[in-house]
C-alpha cells in the first residue's frame, strides 16, 4: 500500500501561517509538514509537500483531514488512567488487585481529569502466561460496576470476546484489545454487533512469544500496513473506520529502537484515518534510554514522550499518573498549539 510520510513537522502559528502561504499543507490534528516521504512498496522519494504528484493527493487530503469524533471525543488531547486489577502487572502489579482499592484509584483519576477509565485483568507484559476469561471477568466486572457512573467512559482492556461481552452489558463503553481483534475469532462480531468504540493495537504473537517477533525492515512502515490490516478486517466485520482508534504498540514486540523509530515516525499511522492512542506510560523503553531504573520512577521519561507523541498526531495517552500528564498537557497545548486549556 502506498504512504505519504509527513516530514518537517510545524505546529501552532507557524503551521498555520506556512499553510496560509502555501508552503506546507495540513496535517490532522492542526500540525502541518513541508515534506512528503512518498513510499511505494520499496520505493522512497523525497518531496515538497506542495508538488506531490496528484495520483498522491486523494492521500494527502486523508493526512489533513481530522477524524471524527470517537467515542464522544473530539480532537482535544484525552487522559486514559490505567487501572491494573491484575497482581503481576509490569508497573503497578498488585496495587489495585483488590476492587475496592481499584475503584478508589478510578475515582481519584476522574477527579485529576481522566477522560477515559482502562480497566484489566489480564497482564500482557512480556512473558506473561495467560489468564482465563472467566478468572479475567471476575477481576474485573465489579470495577466496572463500581465505576461506571462517574460520568466518564470506561474502556476494558482484554483479548477475550467473551470479557467484551460481559463488560461491556456491565457498563463499559470502549474496547481496548492488544491483539487489534485478531486473538480471539469472536472479537470483531462482538465489538460489531455492541457497536462500540475499539482501540486495534499492533502486536504479533502473544505476550509470551512477541520478544522474538520483533524483526523488521522499516519497523514503521510496517506497524502502519499491519494496522491497516486489521482495519480492513473490523471494517469487513461491519466496524465502520470512525469507531476506530490505533495504538502503534509501544513495547509490544519491539525493542529499543523500533520503539523509539515508530514513536519519531508515529505521522506515517495518520494515513488510515482513524485517531491514535499511545500509551509509553512506565515502559521498559524508557528505563532503556536512561538508565534501566524501576517502573514507577519512570514517570518523567513518560509525560516527555507523551507529549513527544501529542506533537506527531495523538490524540489520546494511555497513562498510570494521571494528574501529572493533565497537567502537561494542558501546558503543552497553551505553548506548542495556542489552543485554550481543558
Amino acid at each position: 500500500m502506498r504512504l505519504i510520510e509527513p516530514l518537517g513537522l510545524l505546529e501552532g502559528e507557524a503551521a498555520r501561517q506556512a499553510i496560509g502561504e502555501g508552503r506546507a499543507l495540513r496535517l490532522a490534528g492542526g500540525g502541518a509538514f513541508t515534506l512528503a516521504r512518498l513510499i511505494d512498496g520499496d520505493s522512497r522519494r523525497l518531496v515538497a509537500a506542495t508538488d506531490l504528484p496528484a495520483d498522491w493527493h486523494d492521500l494527502a487530503t486523508r493526512l489533513g483531514t481530522t477524524p471524527p469524533d470517537w467515542a464522544g471525543f473530539g480532537a482535544v488531547p484525552v487522559v486514559m488512567g490505567i487501572v491494573n486489577v491484575t497482581p503481576d502487572s509490569f508497573s503497578d502489579g498488585g496495587d489495585r488487585f483488590d476492587p475496592g482499592r481499584a475503584c478508589a484509584a478510578g475515582r481519584e483519576m476522574v477527579e485529576a481529569g481522566a477522560g477515559i477509565l482502562d480497566i484489566g485483568g489480564e497482564s500482557t507484559r512480556p512473558g506473561s502466561a495467560p489468564v482465563s476469561p472467566e478468572q479475567e471477568q471476575a477481576r474485573i466486572l465489579p470495577v466496572i460496576r463500581g465505576l461506571r457512573d462517574l460520568g466518564v467512559p470506561i474502556s476494558v482492556d482484554t483479548r477475550h470476546a467473551s470479557t467484551m461481552a460481559a463488560a461491556l452489558d456491565a457498563g463499559a463503553a470502549i474496547i481496548n484489545d492488544v491483539s487489534a481483534l485478531a486473538h480471539d475469532p469472536r472479537a470483531l462480531a462482538v465489538v460489531a454487533g455492541h457497536g462500540a468504540p475499539v482501540v486495534l493495537m499492533h502486536m504479533r504473537g502473544t505476550p509470551d512469544t512477541m520478544a522474538s517477533l520483533a524483526q523488521y525492515q522499516d519497523v514503521a512502515v510496517t506497524v502502519t500496513r499491519e494496522l491497516a490490516a486489521r482495519v480492513a478486517a473490523a471494517e469487513a466485520a461491519g466496524i465502520p473506520r470512525a469507531r476506530i482508534v490505533l495504538d502503534p504498540g509501544i513495547g509490544f514486540a519491539k525493542d529499543l529502537g523500533h520503539n523509539l523509530e515508530t514513536l519519531r515516525r508515529l505521522p506515517l499511522l495518520l494515513n488510515l484515518g482513524c485517531r491514535l492512542l499511545v500509551g509509553v506510560s512506565r515502559k521498559s523503553f524508557i528505563g532503556g534510554v536512561v538508565g534501566g531504573i524501576p517502573p514507577k520512577q519512570r514517570d518523567p521519561g513518560s509525560l516527555a514522550a507523551a507529549l513527544f507523541a501529542l506533537a506527531r498526531g495523538a490524540s489520546i495517552l494511555r497513562v498510570h499518573d494521571v494528574a501529572a500528564t493533565v497537567q502537561a498537557v494542558r501546558v503543552w497545548q497553551a505553548l506548542s498549539t495556542g489552543l485554550p486549556p481543558h
